[in-house]
């Protein structure tokens, strides 16, 4: 199923959400073609969506949820790919 949390996320001047599959990330990225997002939107484990696209998103068939669900959606389906950590200079 594809996820979708409201555009709370502030970048670039503008709010974002994110869009995520609990399935598959080949199901996220035909989602994700199909309603016109470009390749250069997905991070590791979602693709940000500006908030205009948002109800495009859910029109499309994106199930709408909460921040918290999404990730503890993807996490569960073993698909979530934390950012590594920094390791510091020296």
């Amino acid at each position: 199923m594809i996820l979708i949390d409201p555009p709370t996320w502030p970048g670039h001047g503008r709010l974002w959400s994110h869009l995520v599959s609990d399935a598959s990330f080949a199901e996220l990225h035909t989602f994700a073609d199909r309603i016109g997002v470009p390749a250069r939107g997905f991070e590791r484990d979602h693709y940000d969506i500006p908030s205009h696209l948002y109800e495009t998103a859910v029109a499309a068939g994106a199930l709408p949820v909460a921040s918290r669900e999404l990730l503890r959606r993807l996490t569960e389906a073993g698909l979530r790919r934390p950012k590594r950590a920094r390791r510091p200079h020296g």
